[in-house]
């Protein structure tokens, strides 16, 4: 594995925008009401908020709720590798494949290029990233910006046990397939960092595409885990008499922005050098509310 820098006090320091009470906003209400309600208040991650909530609520899914979930996180990844991550990093924005609802080889060609599926083994992977296909010129200029182990985070992956306490876990599309063999490779070679988790958006598009994500889960009553476009999104509710009695909510942003969590690790091991890709860095980590970065001291 790639040699982990060591933390430091970092340079820059997160300060995130206050959180929406969602509790306080839904707790009383019939348990119908409190379930459309969720969606509306959050406006990233949708499907995902309104699946995990009628599932924790033990109400009926909407009809279709599986392929609004997965246009929902195809979307949020297509987004990021066509138009957030090329304007970042001045290649220029573009636009995400057209026709990707209705045509997924379209899509396909779009990521990987002719191949249209993801690279299997790390050697594929490596040939990926050198070839200039799809969104191989993206990915090699992460790459290139950060030597192994530069805004890197080694935190143990989150678990259905962690998933609903907002601790400092790693709770990311990249820990929904840490276990891949070329991410896997990709990590020991340099870290789980930039490149590591803006690589496993190709892992999780395939499985978009495949139908392979993973099927929300209800591990007790009143518990609901949803994969999401950022990682996994966790609900704990109480009913009483058709009323939400005690709700609680865990997103992948809230294990991100965690003390000692995976930002602060990033931020942490990132070169003073390198501050001015912090933006780039915050990008690819993808929290789903405002965070504004703050210059600190150095050690």
């Amino acid at each position: 594995m790639a040699s982990a820098r060591p933390l430091s006090f970092p340079r820059l320091s997160a300060r995130p925008a206050p959180a929406v009470p969602a509790a306080r906003l839904v707790v009383g209400k019939p348990v119908e009401d409190a379930a459309e309600l969720l969606p509306r208040l959050f406006n990233l991650c949708r499907a995902a908020q309104g699946t995990a909530a009628r599932l924790a609520l033990g109400l009926q899914l909407a009809e279709g709720w599986q392929e609004t979930m997965r246009q929902e996180i195809l979307r949020d990844h297509l987004l990021r590798l066509f138009l957030v991550w090329p304007g970042r990093l001045g290649l220029g924005a573009g636009a995400p494949p057209a026709g990707r609802e209705h045509d997924a080889g379209a899509a396909a060609r779009a990521v990987f290029g002719p191949a249209a599926r993801a690279p299997a083994t790390p050697e594929a992977l490596a040939a990926f990233l050198c070839s200039g296909h799809g969104v191989a010129p993206v990915l090699s200029r992460i790459g290139a910006a950060f030597a192994p182990g530069e805004a890197a985070a080694a935190l143990p992956f989150v678990t259905p046990e962690t998933a609903l306490t907002p601790g400092a876990v790693d709770n990311s599309v990249a820990a929904r397939h840490a276990e891949h063999p070329a991410l896997r490779a990709l990590a020991d070679r340099h870290g789980r960092g930039p490149l590591w988790r803006a690589a496993a958006r190709l892992f999780d598009i395939a499985a978009c595409l495949d139908g392979s994500l993973p099927a929300p889960a209800t591990p007790a009553p009143g518990v609901a885990l949803v994969p999401a476009a950022r990682g996994l999104y966790a609900v704990r509710a109480k009913t009483r008499d058709g009323r939400v009695a005690a709700f609680a909510r865990v997103t992948p942003t809230d294990h991100l922005l965690a003390p000692g969590g995976v930002l602060a690790h990033s931020l942490a091991t990132l070169p003073a050098e390198k501050a001015g890709l912090a933006p780039l860095v915050l990008d690819i980590l993808d929290p789903c509310s405002p965070v504004r970065l703050e210059e600190g001291n150095d050690a």
